[in-house]
């Protein structure tokens, strides 16, 4: 079975759903994505907050805060980050002199400096960063709690039919899972990555060149054959139920606005070329250093909440430089950090999706204020930076401070509960809301955490 479709339980627990799968695999498009859309009659049928979007993007492995929004020139040489610091659009705040950019657009996003939790873990550090809860202790990597994308696709699927509500680009990483909320809030992942060289196309969308429509009306009437066999044994309402979402999956991997959403083609060259776009790049083999070209990532982001996807996470793998650190930043990260970040936040000002499109740039932790003997840094969760725009975030302040060696919050601490939180009043969520666990206790979307206010006044 397809990666796409695994953990879809629900379609295992009987022969006749297996039927089902199998019948979609004969050619029916995207027949496992009902598993993110049944039974979703809890989400807010009257789209109160509507057209409200979230984009994540995940800097796995732990940017040094040093390196990038956090540079501390007067530190002694061994903490201070490496390349120095530049001055800003904005007086008084200076970031790493690598991100011209960004430091020219600085008036467009704001930067908090004083997060901080207390696991060191990359899956620990994920759970706490997507969901807002301590990590499993004996596997960090598996969803205790559900992820902001999972919460948000219960609550708002029904805002836009036609579309996934939670989008992962191009596959989940650990933390991003729906936990007791059930496989149907998972992510949808692209499995196809934007950042590869060639034409970007979804395997859930590609039918068959030999497949007519005619052919594809004909596999519909069989799994209405199905259906039918089923209703006959099944006298439940399951069946009647999972004939809804089945074909209200089948309607958005089949639909126009799905696909126009997913169409990264379709963009004008100018454009790709803007977020970083190299038509004769080839990937690198995989490697925990190496730098994707992941800046088309971002695009298709762009895209996705601009149709109307709630939340996207996109990776952006793999920031973890304990050997060699200047070089990897230097060479790789920080230049395609600052083209694609800042094509980004002009992309959407320009559309003018900035009160609707939050963004949130952050990774699972910061990195050791001291220079290891290599000259990279070490996982760090004491103290790390974020970076953060839109949904009427005022651009061009910092919220909070580090102390002088980039150790420790010396002002205004925040938690990623805080930032959480924050994200979630700009989506609608309540997050004193109550959901039942495995166990059957009740939890709310979040454990603590307030909204940080200073980010809009």
């Amino acid at each position: 079975m397809p990666q796409a479709r695994q953990g879809c339980l629900e379609f295992r627990q009987d022969l006749s759903r297996r039927h089902f799968v199998k019948a979609g695999a004969m050619g029916v498009a995207g027949l496992g994505l009902s598993d993110l859309l049944r039974l979703q009659a809890k989400s807010d049928p009257k789209g109160k907050h509507k057209g409200k979007s979230l984009i994540i993007l995940w800097k796995r492995g732990g940017p040094s805060q040093h390196e990038t929004w956090d540079p501390k020139p007067e530190a002694p040489q061994e903490y201070r980050g490496a390349f120095g610091a530049t001055s800003t659009k904005v007086p008084g705040i200076q970031i790493c002199d690598l991100l011209p950019k960004c430091a020219a657009m600085m008036d467009k996003f704001a930067i908090i400096r004083s997060l901080h939790h207390t696991d060191a873990g990359h899956s620990a550090g994920d759970q706490i960063m997507f969901t807002g809860y301590p990590p499993n202790k004996n596997n960090p990597g598996l969803n205790v709690h559900p992820s902001i994308g999972s919460i948000v696709a219960e609550q708002q699927q029904a805002q836009q039919p036609d579309l996934p509500a939670y989008v992962m680009i191009p596959r989940r990483v650990p933390g991003v899972d729906p936990a007791y909320l059930g496989h149907k809030y998972a992510p949808f992942e692209t499995f196809s990555d934007p950042a590869q060289k060639g034409p970007f196309s979804l395997p859930s969308f590609e039918l068959s060149n030999s497949l007519s429509f005619n052919r594809l009306d004909e596999r519909q009437k069989l799994l209405t054959n199905f259906d039918n066999l089923r209703r006959v044994v099944d006298n439940s309402g399951r069946m009647e139920a999972t004939d809804k979402f089945q074909q209200q999956a089948l309607d958005i991997l089949t639909s126009d606005k799905a696909r126009e959403a997913f169409n990264l083609d379709a963009e004008p060259a100018r454009i790709r070329e803007r977020y970083g776009f190299i038509p004769e790049y080839k990937a690198p083999t995989p490697d925990r250093c190496g730098v994707p070209a992941w800046s088309q990532r971002m695009l298709l982001a762009r895209r996705l909440v601009e149709a109307g996807v709630r939340v996207v996470t996109v990776d952006l793998r793999w920031w973890d430089t304990h050997v060699k650190g200047y070089e990897t930043m230097r060479d790789g990260f920080l230049p395609r950090w600052d083209m694609a970040y800042t094509a980004l936040l002009q992309d959407l000002e320009e559309r003018g999706l900035n009160d609707d499109v939050m963004v949130i740039a952050w990774g699972e932790f910061g990195r050791s204020p001291k220079l290891n003997k290599t000259g990279g840094r070490d996982h760090y969760p004491n103290v790390f930076s974020a970076a953060i725009s839109g949904g009427g975030i005022q651009g061009g302040r910092v919220i909070g401070e580090s102390d002088s060696k980039g150790a420790e919050p010396r002002e205004r601490p925040v938690r990623p509960q805080d930032v959480l939180a924050t994200l979630y009043r700009h989506l609608g969520i309540d997050t004193h809301r109550h959901y039942l666990d495995f166990g059957g206790r009740p939890n709310p979307v979040l454990p603590y955490g307030e909204p940080v206010d200073e980010l809009f006044t």
